[in-house]
């Protein structure tokens, strides 16, 4: 699925985690959850985990360090790999995030 928006200020909690993430609002009805895909900013694609919530998705570019914010990014989602899980603590988070983006770095799209 290919999704096209502008990139919004978030909460931040990604950039707290280590993560950085590019949200856009969704107005697509997509499974919540964590995808491996990849995004194309100013014609240059890059892989990326990416977690669809409610009506929101946040893409973590993979060896990206850029401020996009109001960029129009385009997202193409490829496999799911897991579910919205909750976590006890933020460093459990961090963990699971990690091996998320391992196992999306391994993925072929």
């Amino acid at each position: 699925m290919k999704i096209s928006g502008k990139v919004i200020k978030g909460k931040a909690r990604g950039r707290e985690l280590g993560f950085p993430t590019a949200n856009v609002e969704l107005k697509e009805d997509i499974a919540s959850g964590i995808y491996g895909g990849s995004v194309i900013v100013e014609g240059k694609e890059y892989a990326a985990a990416i977690f669809v919530f409610q009506n929101l998705l946040e893409a973590y570019l993979f060896n990206f360090n850029q401020d996009i914010y109001g960029m129009e990014i385009r997202i193409e989602l490829g496999q799911k790999i897991r579910d919205v899980m909750k976590f006890e603590s933020e460093e459990k988070l961090k963990e699971q995030i990690a091996k998320d983006i391992k196992k999306i770095s391994n993925l072929k799209f």
